[in-house]
Parts: structure tokens; sequence; C-alpha cells
């Protein structure tokens, strides 16, 4: 038989080589729309056991946090609980247990380098695998005063006016920095925050939150909305730095739609 030359041969390795050139991008392409996909199941998850909550807590949404500063432990979140304020939370253990498929909060597939296994000090809020609850206006009712009991009151499903308009939860991370002299570092951060605080009722204007929602699919971050439905979003220009002096759109991290508080709050 006739074997291959070598130009033969080298001619076939390109080939393949160009092939695989053009297939990569495609198939990496489909990778990520794969966990993009999972991830909106995930969120659809943790809506669906929102409104399961609800339904049993007299028409009220699941506390974000209701034994946050100043006077709580501080050990209680939406997603699970935990023994100390150097522990990770256990979702095992938290208030929506009992309406999730399998008990727990799945994680974002996304390969996102969240700083785990850390002290307090510098990841505070580990367990809540990727997903924030719009806590200012479902999670509590911290839009209607400051107090610490508004930490332990959420809100009612009927105080909602427009269900398919108002967050629930969504792709969420805050970057921090411990000092000027460290580098800036992901941690999982469970609270979509809207762009502007809010206070008796009042917004305040006068300086931006720190954003939170994570645009980690490809630039879009997944959002479930108080309706049930699920869509995604691009992240819009924000030039300012968060509370750690860190670039939050360096990272993927800023806000959503218009820089107002319209697509968190309850009208």
């Amino acid at each position: 038989r006739q074997a291959f030359t070598l130009i033969e041969l080298l001619v076939v390795i390109s080939i393949i080589a160009l092939l695989m050139a053009i297939l990569m991008p495609a198939l990496l392409s489909a990778k990520e729309q794969g966990r993009a996909v999972v991830c909106r199941s995930n969120i659809r998850q943790l809506v669906l056991a929102n409104i399961g909550y609800v339904t049993e807590n007299d028409d009220h949404f699941v506390p974000a946090a209701p034994d946050m500063y100043p006077t709580g432990a501080n050990n209680r979140r939406w997603y699970g609980v935990r023994e100390d304020n150097n522990s990770p939370y256990d979702s095992l253990k938290g208030p929506l247990v009992d309406y999730l498929g399998d008990g727990k909060v799945k994680k974002c597939p996304e390969k996102v380098r969240f700083v785990k296994g850390q002290a307090w000090s510098v990841n505070f809020e580990q367990g809540g695998d990727g997903y924030g609850y719009n806590m200012t206006y479902i999670g509590s009712s911290l839009w209607q005063n400051g107090g610490v009991e508004n930490y332990q009151r959420t809100t009612k499903t009927t105080e909602v006016v427009r269900t398919a308009g108002t967050l629930m939860f969504a792709d969420c991370a805050m970057v921090n920095k411990e000092s000027p002299d460290t580098p800036p570092y992901l941690h999982e951060y469970p609270f979509a925050e809207p762009p502007f605080a809010i206070y008796n009722g009042q917004l305040i204007t006068s300086f931006y939150m720190s954003p939170s929602v994570h645009f980690r699919h490809r630039g879009r971050a997944n959002i479930g909305w108080c309706d049930g439905h699920i869509s995604s979003a691009e992240r819009i220009d924000y030039g300012d730095t968060n509370a750690y002096g860190v670039k939050s759109a360096d990272f993927d991290i800023g806000w959503f739609g218009s820089l107002d508080n319209s697509l968190y709050d309850l009208k």
C-alpha cells in the first residue's frame, strides 16, 4: 500500500487544526449558553420557592437577613443559617429548604473564582452560591422605615404593584479590597442592591450604593422577577468606585436598565 507522504500528512494536520479553530469557539459558546440556561433554572427555582414560602407565611416573602446589625447576631439569611460569624451559611438550615427540590440553593454553574474558606473579615457572606435577593424592597420593609424591626418584617405580595417589573433574585457578587496594597477579589454577596439607599421611605440620591449584580454570562446577568418570569440583561455604564475603592465594572459588576431604583421598587 502507498503510504502518506510527509506533505500529505502535514496537509491533513493543517485541515484538522483549521476545523478545530472554526469549531472550538462554537463549542465554547454552546457550553457558556448551557451554563446560562442552568443558571436561569436555578433562579426560577428560587423565585418559586419564595412564592411557596409566601403561601404559608401570611403572604410575606422570605426575610433576607432578619437578625442583621445593629443588634442581631447576624447569622441568619434567606439562603441559610451559620453557627458563628466566621462560618459559611448552611442552606440546608435555611428558611427556603422546604420549598426547594433537594432542600438547598443550587450553585450558579458559571466558573466564578469566589474567595472561599476565609475568616469573616475576608469573606462574610459565603454560602449563597452566587445569587442575590432584593432585600431593600422584598426581603424586608426597609423601604418603609430603617428600624431593626424592618429587617424582620418583609413585604407582602399585595404590596408589590408591578410584579413583572420588580426584581426578586439575580446573579450577584461583590468586589472587595482589604487595603491599598492588596489585590481586589470577588466574594459571594446575597443581596441585589439598588442604585440608591432608602431611609424612612425617602431615596438618598446624594451617593450610589455599591452595585452587586454580576454580569457573568458573557456580559449578561440573569434576573428573576416577582411574577415568576426570568430574563437576562446587559450592564449599563457606571464609572464610580464602590465602597471598597474598586471600580466594579472591571469585574463585570454593576446595574442594568436605568440608574435608579425603578426595577427594584414595588411601584
